[in-house]
């Protein structure tokens, strides 16, 4: 019988079908990481990485974001670390994950090694989500609730797949790489709202290349080390008991079946549900700020746990309060970068609206009875109006997608965010990801920093 990674790989590397919308749901979601890592490119935590990693004088083959080039496993850290730093990359419920923010800077780092093409980017980006999905599937939502975060475990065994593919190793090769990352799959969203949660992005993207190489070389571990006694399910399952069931072999592939989340606010999506539902109140009821008596928010239990900063001092913990979140969105329809500085999250109209905003767990009953249970706001106005709202899609999913505008939109706000310009050159090339006959136009892209001119 074959075992759980045995399947997963036999399906995720070329086992699925592929179709054209399918690559240009993947162009546009490693679009969207490139642009977001560009933005973190000057984070604390990416230049911490740098301090601590790369030695002077010292080059590779691998193209840092900002300048400078590692080997491919440092450079997937750094990069990852970006990438996931401003935490406003995409989010992927089949595996609970930020998936891209470690997918294309592994894929990125390894594909510039081996001087691959864009369209063997995107094939490997598509094996490596459908394996995050997959791995995801037998744990989900328990390994999440319990704290794992999904980003750096789930989403290094699925990358790890990707980057074995874009190695040509064959199935068992594919197998054995997943193996190795089971073992190295690490993090605790007790760090969120910390520099340590975009170093676990970093890490996983590490983790996943160097499985990927240890494999090429040999080295190997449990092809049942998903369901074994001691394994993953048993020992990160959060208490349930793992289960996992594969698609029949004519379902489509996962970014076209559930999708992904490329987000419109740089805050953790625990929060998004809510300040759309806010937004949308305020726009459909007219109400400011200063009518408002109280707001009530009830969410999923991870959804709480991740949200743990009521009164945050710093950006990265604004990013993980609902209290500041939903304060915005009582002033503004999309959140922004610039509302996310040490500055930003001490302004004092906002601060005096956090004890207004209170967050609930829904019952138990409601949240095991559906994958994706809506999230609740409740507003009492001063006027004694009571308004209400439910949402299980947030803006930016398969449900509500972004609009083309809304999408480029993004990618020139986040090169704006690092005193970069966007222009149509630089559209084209992320657009024409498939056609690519390197990834050398993409290394170029994201090599920019502020100062320094396109040639240098």
């Amino acid at each position: 019988m074959e075992t759980i990674l045995e399947q997963i790989a036999a399906r995720a590397a070329g086992g699925v079908a592929v179709t054209t919308e399918n690559r240009i749901a993947a162009r546009n979601a490693i679009a969207d990481t490139l642009a977001c890592m560009v933005a973190g490119q000057g984070d604390m935590a990416v230049l911490a990485a740098r301090s601590a990693l790369l030695r002077a004088g010292h080059d590779g083959a691998s193209t840092l974001v900002g300048g400078g080039s590692a080997d491919p496993a440092q450079a997937a850290m750094i990069n990852g670390i970006a990438a996931h730093a401003l935490d406003f990359d995409d989010n992927f419920g089949p595996g609970m994950s930020h998936a891209s923010a470690v997918l294309v800077p592994a894929l990125l780092a390894l594909g510039e090694l081996l001087n691959v093409s864009g369209a063997v980017l995107i094939d490997t980006y598509l094996t490596g989500l459908e394996a995050q999905a997959l791995v995801g599937s037998g744990v989900r939502p328990e390994h999440y609730a319990a704290g794992w975060h999904a980003t750096s475990t789930v989403g290094a065994i699925g990358t790890a797949a990707g980057c074995a593919a874009l190695l040509g190793l064959d199935h068992a090769g594919v197998v054995q790489a997943m193996s190795l990352a089971v073992s190295s799959a690490a993090g605790m969203k007790g760090q969120f709202g910390t520099p340590a949660k975009p170093f676990h992005a970093g890490m996983a993207a590490r983790n996943a290349v160097e499985a990927a190489l240890l494999a090429r070389s040999g080295l190997y571990g449990r092809a049942d080390i998903l369901e074994r006694a001691q394994g993953f399910g048993a020992l990160m399952g959060g208490g349930a008991a793992a289960a996992w069931t594969m698609p029949e072999a004519t379902t489509p592939h996962v970014i076209e079946t559930d999708g992904l989340m490329p987000k419109i606010h740089p805050c953790c999506g625990s929060t998004h549900n809510s300040v759309d539902m806010i937004v949308a109140l305020r726009g459909e009821h007219g109400f400011a700020a200063d009518d408002v008596d109280g707001i009530t928010l009830t969410v999923g239990r991870a959804n709480f746990r991740n949200l743990a900063y009521p009164e945050p001092l710093t950006a990265m913990e604004g990013r993980f309060s609902m209290q500041y979140c939903v304060a915005l969105a009582l002033f503004e329809d999309e959140l922004s970068l610039a509302d996310f500085t040490d500055a930003a999250v001490m302004r004092p109209h906002l601060r005096a609206l956090f004890s207004k905003i209170t967050m609930d767990i829904m019952p138990p009953e409601q949240e095991q009875g559906s994958t994706r249970p809506p999230h609740q706001a409740r507003v009492q106005l001063k006027d004694g109006r009571v308004l209400t709202a439910s949402l299980a899609h947030a803006r930016g999913t398969l449900m509500d997608p972004l609009s083309e505008d809304a999408r480029r939109f993004k990618l020139r706000d986040c090169f704006a965010a690092a005193g970069l310009p966007f222009d149509a050159a630089m559209q084209a090339t992320l657009d024409d990801i498939d056609g690519l006959g390197s990834l050398k136009p993409l290394a170029k892209l994201v090599a920019r920093k502020p100062g320094r001119s396109e040639a240098a």
